[in-house]
């Protein structure tokens, strides 16, 4: 079911929910990551419903189909979006899981929100500390801003998508275009706009998730991905093995080899894995 769903004082999400909720599970509330949206969770939410889960793939504000304010991209407020979204559906507590920059807002969730977390889900994400590789904020900016897509041929992109990602099932693929508005001159335009993109990644140059690891109480499990880059991995594994040290209840998960999106590109190995750590109680 798809819905657009108020959030308080907060914007107007658009949600995707799927499979019926009990009241002997959990309910997974899917995250994505910056300059992404919903669509990316088909493939695991799908995967979710079929072995009985419900879950809620949300397009956070800036994104997708969502309302598109100009301000309230820092982790409070994306949090503060996220329980109102909660309460709106009258779901006490969710298990939060999200991608990349979504990674890092389930961490924030978790130290923030404790009483609506179950457990965080951080997807090769929740470590993310670019002030830590970019101690100047300008060098952040000018090498991680995004490009400029607006104008691109359709076809373009969905020929380059395709050709990038030619292991992925359809539903990343359409996941991936859904990140565009399809015009009727046949271009495209990114739903997030170049503006609202780099204030977020302002705030995500700022974030020290390290500094909150030790005060979270939730238990969080890592799902990072070893896209074959060595030195790329062995910096990932020793940030994910301090992580993992510094949480109370802490675990990691790798898929080897993956790409970033790993959630698009195997969505039943990510679903698997979210319901196993429900049934043996770590996301409990």
């Amino acid at each position: 079911m798809v819905d657009r769903v108020p959030t308080g004082q907060g914007p107007i999400l658009r949600t995707i929910q799927r499979g019926e909720r009990r009241s002997d599970s959990p309910v997974f509330l899917l995250i994505h990551g910056l300059a992404s949206n919903a669509r990316m969770w088909d493939g695991v939410g799908e995967a979710l419903a079929r072995s009985g889960y419900a879950s809620i793939a949300v397009d956070l504000r800036g994104h997708g189909s969502s309302d598109k304010p100009d301000d309230g991209y820092d982790f409070d407020t994306v949090c503060h979006d996220l329980c109102g979204l909660l309460d709106h559906l009258d779901i006490p507590r969710a298990v939060f899981v999200g991608q990349s920059w979504g990674g890092n807002i389930v961490v924030h969730a978790a130290h923030r929100d404790p009483d609506r977390v179950i457990g965080a889900v951080a997807v090769d994400g929740g470590i993310i500390e670019l002030g830590q590789v970019f101690p100047v904020w300008d060098d952040c900016a000018r090498h991680m801003a995004p490009p400029r897509l607006a104008g691109m041929r359709a076809s373009r992109l969905e020929s380059a998508i395709r050709a990038t990602s030619a292991d992925w099932p359809e539903t990343g693929i359409i996941g991936s275009l859904s990140n565009f508005d399809f015009l009727d001159d046949g271009t495209i335009r990114p739903h997030l706009s170049f503006e609202r993109h780099m204030k977020i990644l302002h705030e995500l140059w700022t974030h020290r998730p390290s500094e909150l690891f030790p005060t979270i109480e939730r238990p969080v499990l890592f799902l990072p991905a070893d896209s074959g880059d060595v030195s790329w991995t062995n910096d990932k594994e020793r940030s994910i093995d301090r992580a993992v040290t510094s949480l109370k209840r802490g675990r990691a998960h790798w898929f080897r080899p993956a790409h970033h999106d790993l959630h698009a590109q195997h969505p039943q190995r990510c679903a698997d894995v979210l319901i196993d750590n429900v049934e043996n109680g770590f996301l409990s």
